[in-house]
C-alpha cells in the first residue's frame, strides 16, 4: 500500500511539475543581455494567472496602437474586486512599466517580481495586506516600434521599444491633456484602484555618476502638509536606508543638463502632465525610478526590482499609517482658504548629498574644436554637493465652492468625467452671480510641444457678473476627491491648466469686428455721448505716441471700450462660484 501511495505522490508530483512552468524570463535566459517583447511580456502573464489563482490578468480600455491597456494584479486572498478592496483595509500599489519602450527595466524586473512572490510562500504571506496592480507596457505601439538605435547612449539591452506611442506621443507628458487613448485608460484604471503607491520606472541620463539607480519622489512641498512631510521624512528615507542594506547606493535624480553634479542640482517639479505629478493631484505617494543608463542592463534591472521589494516591504509595515495620513490628506485641501498654483526653488533651503560622481574636465572636441564635456571614469569621488529640494509657492488662488461650464466645451468635460468629478447639470435655464475671468496676458511657445502650443505666464483679472445659463450645463461643485485636479485644470493660470493645454484657444480670436469707414462716424457719437472715454482718448493720444499715430488703434480703443465689444472675446469660459 505505502509503495502503490508513494508512486501516486510520485505521479501527482511529475504532473504538477509538467503543469507548473519554470516562468524564467527573456532577460534572465539570456543573462541579462535581453529584454522581452511585448508578447513574450503578455504570454508570460497570461501563464502566470492560469498558473497561480493569487494573479489575474485584466484588460481595461484601448490604446492607441489599438492593442488594450492590461492589468496584472496580485491578491493573496484571490478577491479581484476592486469595489471590495477599496473598502477593506488592504493597500494598493500601482507600478507603471514601459511609458518609454526604451527604458524596459520596470518590464522585465515586475515579471520576475510578480512570479518570485507567488512561487514563494513566505513572500505570498509576508504580503497578505497589499494588492500589487502592474501595468506590464503601458506604451504599447512604442514597445512594437523594436528596435536597436534609437537609445544611442543607452548600455542596453539589445533591443528596445521607441519613446514614442502609436500616434508619437510622449505619454508622460499626457496625462493631464489626456490626448491618447492611452492616458484615457490610464484615468480609468487609475480611479478603479485608488493606488495609495505608485510606482513608475524609468531609466535616465543627465550626466556620468557612480550610482545604478537614482530616485525621483514626486516634490513633497507640492504633494503638501503631512503627506508631503510623510514620504520626504519617512517613507523616502526608510527606502533608501534598506536599500543601502541591501548594498545599493542611491541618489535623487540627477537634473542637470550639460554640466556637472557636483555644482549642484535642484530636485525635479514634477507638474501634473508628468505621472507622478498626475497622481499627486489624488494624494497617491507616488516616485518615479530612474536607473542609470550608461550601466549595463543586469545591474539596472536587479536594481529596480529590489526598490519595488523595498517599496513593498515599506507599506507591508506602514500600511495603515498610509492610509490614514491619505484620508487626511482629501479634506485638508478644502479645509485651506487658498490653492497654491505655481512653485519655485526655494534657495534658502538645501540638503547636502554626499554625491559619488566621477572627474569631469573641459576638452576641446575632435570634431568640433570647440568645448566639450567629459567624465573620467577612472577616478571616481565622494562630495558634499547641495542639492535643492525644497519648493515654495509664488502664486495663489482663493479655494472657490464652485465651477459652472458650458456643456459646449465637451472636451473638457469627458476629461473631468473620467477622472472622477462630480459635474451637476441645470435642469432648467438659470442666472446667478459668479466670478469672471478675463486673459489679460499669456506667452505661447513657438515650437510645438506634443501636440500643442503651450501657453505659460498666464495671468488673468476678474469681475463680478450675472451670468444666463443654459440648461444642461454643468455645476461642478469641489469635493475632497477631486478638488486639487479641478483647481489645476480649471484655474487657467496653473501651469498645466486646460486653458495652458489650448482647449479654450478660440476664445483668443475676435470673431467680430468694425469696418473703419462705417465705424468712424459711430464712433464720434460714442465719444460725444460718453465723456469720460473722451477724456481717457484724448489723455492717451497725448502720452503714446505709437497710439496716437495708428488711427485703427484709435477707433479699437474706443470700440473696446462701448458696448460693441465682442463679449466672448478674452473671456474665459468657465465660471467661478464664490
Amino acid at each position: 500500500m505505502k509503495s502503490i501511495l508513494a508512486l501516486i505522490l510520485l505521479i501527482n508530483a511529475n504532473l504538477f511539475s509538467q503543469q507548473s512552468p519554470a516562468f524564467k524570463t527573456e532577460f534572465e535566459l539570456s543573462n541579462g543581455l535581453k529584454s522581452a517583447t511585448y508578447q513574450q511580456t503578455i504570454d508570460f502573464y497570461q501563464k502566470l494567472a492560469k498558473t497561480y489563482p493569487e494573479i489575474t490578468f485584466k484588460t481595461l480600455g484601448l490604446t492607441d496602437s489599438g492593442f488594450p491597456l492590461n492589468l496584472v494584479i496580485f491578491n493573496a486572498d484571490k478577491e479581484f474586486d476592486f469595489d471590495k478592496i477599496n473598502q477593506s483595509n488592504k493597500n494598493v500599489i500601482l507600478i507603471n512599466n514601459g511609458i518609454h519602450p526604451g527604458e524596459p527595466d520596470g518590464i522585465d524586473a515586475s515579471m520576475m517580481l510578480l512570479r518570485d512572490i507567488v512561487q514563494d510562500k513566505n513572500l505570498k504571506n509576508s504580503f497578505q495586506n497589499i494588492v500589487i496592480a502592474v501595468i506590464p507596457v503601458y506604451n504599447i505601439g512604442g514597445a512594437l516600434n523594436r528596435n536597436s538605435t534609437t537609445r544611442v547612449n543607452q548600455n542596453g539591452p539589445l533591443e528596445y521599444g521607441f519613446r514614442g506611442n502609436a500616434r508619437n506621443f510622449d505619454l508622460n507628458r499626457d496625462f493631464i491633456k489626456n490626448d491618447t487613448k492611452n492616458a484615457q485608460s490610464f484615468s480609468k484604471l487609475f480611479h478603479l484602484l485608488k493606488p495609495d503607491v505608485f510606482i513608475d520606472n524609468h531609466v535616465s541620463n543627465g550626466a556620468d555618476y557612480q550610482y545604478t539607480l537614482t530616485h525621483l519622489f514626486t516634490q513633497h512641498n507640492k504633494l503638501g502638509g503631512e503627506l508631503g512631510a510623510y514620504l520626504h521624512q519617512t517613507m523616502m528615507k526608510n527606502l533608501l536606508a534598506d536599500l543601502k542594506l541591501k548594498g545599493i547606493e542611491v541618489t535623487p535624480y540627477v537634473n542637470v543638463y550639460n554640466e556637472v553634479p557636483e555644482v549642484g542640482f535642484s530636485q525635479f517639479m514634477d507638474a501634473p502632465r508628468y505621472s507622478t505629478g498626475y497622481t499627486t493631484l489624488f494624494n497617491t505617494l507616488g516616485m518615479m525610478v530612474e536607473t542609470h543608463m550608461l550601466k549595463a542592463y543586469k545591474p539596472r534591472v536587479e536594481a529596480t526590482y529590489q526598490l519595488m521589494m523595498s517599496a513593498l516591504n515599506f507599506i507591508k509595515q506602514n500600511g495603515e499609517n498610509i492610509k490614514k495620513i491619505r484620508a487626511k490628506a482629501f479634506i485638508d485641501v478644502l479645509a485651506q482658504k487658498t490653492y497654491p498654483l505655481s512653485w519655485e526653488v526655494d534657495s534658502t533651503k538645501t540638503s547636502t548629498l554626499q554625491f559619488k560622481g566621477f572627474e569631469a574636465s573641459i576638452l576641446k572636441s575632435e570634431i568640433t574644436g570647440l568645448d566639450r564635456l567629459k567624465y573620467d571614469r577612472t577616478k571616481p569621488f565622494t562630495k558634499p554637493i547641495n542639492y535643492y529640494d525644497n519648493f515654495k509657492p509664488d502664486k495663489f488662488v482663493n479655494i472657490p465652492k464652485a465651477y459652472v461650464i458650458p456643456q459646449g466645451f465637451w472636451p473638457v468635460i469627458e476629461r473631468l468625467k473620467r477622472n472622477k468629478v462630480a459635474l451637476i447639470p441645470f435642469k432648467n435655464d438659470t442666472s446667478f452671480i459668479v466670478e469672471v475671468y478675463h486673459i489679460s496676458d499669456f506667452k505661447t511657445q513657438n515650437n510645438p510641444y506634443e501636440g500643442h502650443y503651450l501657453h505659460y505666464k498666464t495671468i488673468v483679472t476678474s469681475s463680478q457678473d450675472t451670468i444666463n445659463f443654459k440648461k444642461g450645463d454643468y455645476y461642478v461643485p469641489l469635493q475632497p476627491y477631486s478638488a486639487r485636479y479641478v483647481l489645476e485644470t480649471l484655474e487657467p493660470s496653473a501651469q498645466d491648466s486646460f486653458f495652458n493645454w489650448n482647449f479654450f484657444d478660440t476664445i483668443l480670436q475676435q470673431k467680430e469686428g468694425f469696418s473703419p469707414y462705417v465705424f468712424e462716424d459711430l464712433a464720434l457719437d460714442i465719444l460725444k455721448a460718453n465723456p469720460q472715454l473722451k477724456a481717457n482718448f484724448e489723455t492717451k493720444k497725448k502720452t503714446d505716441e505709437k497710439f496716437a499715430a495708428s488711427w485703427y488703434a484709435q477707433l479699437n480703443y474706443i470700440y473696446d471700450n462701448s458696448k460693441y465689444k465682442e463679449q466672448a472675446f478674452l473671456k474665459y469660459p468657465i465660471f467661478r462660484v464664490n
